[in-house]
C-alpha cells in the first residue's frame, strides 16, 4: 500500500504569480483572477495598495512578478531603473474620478455643486502624492478654483479604496474617489455618485509591467495578455474602468 502511494504519480505543482496592484483595481480584479487560474492552472496572489507604494516596495526588492498600476508613471519609473520590462507600460484601462456620498447624508446629491456647499465639512480624497486617484482629484479641485477653500477640509487616505471606506463610513462627508469603487454593490446599495467631467483632471491611463527579476516571464505576459482580451476588457468596463480596446 506504502508503495502504490509512493508510485503514485504527483499532482504538478501549481504557479503563483505575484501581483501588485493598484487599490482601485480591488473591486474588479478577483472575479478576472480567478478566471485566469481556471483557464491556466496559475494562481495569482495580489497586494493592493497606493501605486507609489507598490512602486517603493518592488524598488526595495519586493517579490512582484507584476505590477499593474493606476498610472504610467509609476511603471515608467521602474522601467527606467530596470527594474521593469520596457520600453514602456502597457496601458491596459483608464479610470474615472467621481464624488460619492451617502443616500442618508443631509447634503444634497453629488455634483459639482456639492463642492461649492458650505456645509460639505469633510472630502475624502486618496492622497495625491502616492494615488493617481489622488492627484486626479486635486487637480480638478484647482480647475475649479476650489482647492484653496477646501483644503483645510481635505481628509486625505493612504489610497483610493480607503477614501472610499472613509465616505461610507462617516468619517468624511463625501469622497473623491473611483469609480470602480463607487460601483461596488455595497456603495451603490448605499450611496450615489457623480462623474466628475474629464476635462477637469489629465487622463488616469493605467499602465502595467512586468518585473525585471521575475523567474516566471511566461506566465506574467499571459496575464498580460489575458488582461488585454476583449472578454475581459469587457469586464472592466463593467466595472467602473474605460478599456482601451
Amino acid at each position: 500500500m506504502l508503495l502504490a502511494i509512493a508510485l503514485a504519480p504527483r499532482a504538478p505543482a501549481q504557479t503563483t504569480l505575484r501581483l501588485a496592484a493598484a487599490a482601485d483595481l480591488q473591486p474588479v480584479l478577483p472575479p478576472i483572477l480567478e478566471q485566469f487560474r481556471q483557464s491556466t492552472g496559475t494562481r495569482v496572489e495580489t497586494t493592493y495598495q497606493a501605486s507609489a507604494m507598490l512602486t517603493t516596495q518592488i524598488m526595495n526588492g519586493a517579490p512582484f512578478d507584476v505590477f499593474f498600476s493606476a498610472d504610467l508613471g509609476y511603471p515608467k519609473r521602474l522601467i527606467d531603473a530596470n527594474l521593469a520590462d520596457g520600453p514602456a507600460p502597457i496601458t491596459y484601462a483608464k479610470g474615472t474620478l467621481v464624488l460619492w456620498t451617502r443616500s442618508d447624508s443631509a447634503l444634497p446629491q453629488p455634483s459639482l455643486d456639492l463642492l461649492r456647499n458650505p456645509r460639505l465639512k469633510r472630502l475624502a480624497i486618496a492622497n495625491p502624492e502616492r494615488a493617481p486617484y489622488g492627484r486626479a482629484a486635486v487637480a480638478a479641485l484647482n480647475k475649479l478654483n476650489l482647492y484653496d477653500s477646501l483644503k483645510s477640509r481635505l481628509v486625505t487616505a493612504e489610497n483610493i479604496a480607503q477614501a472610499g471606506q472613509f465616505a461610507d463610513s462617516g468619517n468624511a462627508d463625501a469622497g473623491l474617489i473611483s469609480l470602480t469603487a463607487a460601483m461596488t454593490p455595497r456603495m451603490a446599495s448605499e450611496g450615489a455618485y457623480f462623474v466628475i467631467p474629464s476635462d477637469l483632471y489629465p487622463p488616469i491611463e493605467q499602465g502595467a509591467v512586468i518585473v525585471s527579476k521575475t523567474q516566471q516571464r511566461d506566465q506574467a505576459r499571459k496575464l498580460l495578455d489575458f488582461l488585454l482580451s476583449a472578454p475581459v476588457q469587457a469586464q472592466l468596463a463593467k466595472s467602473g474602468l474605460t478599456p482601451v480596446h
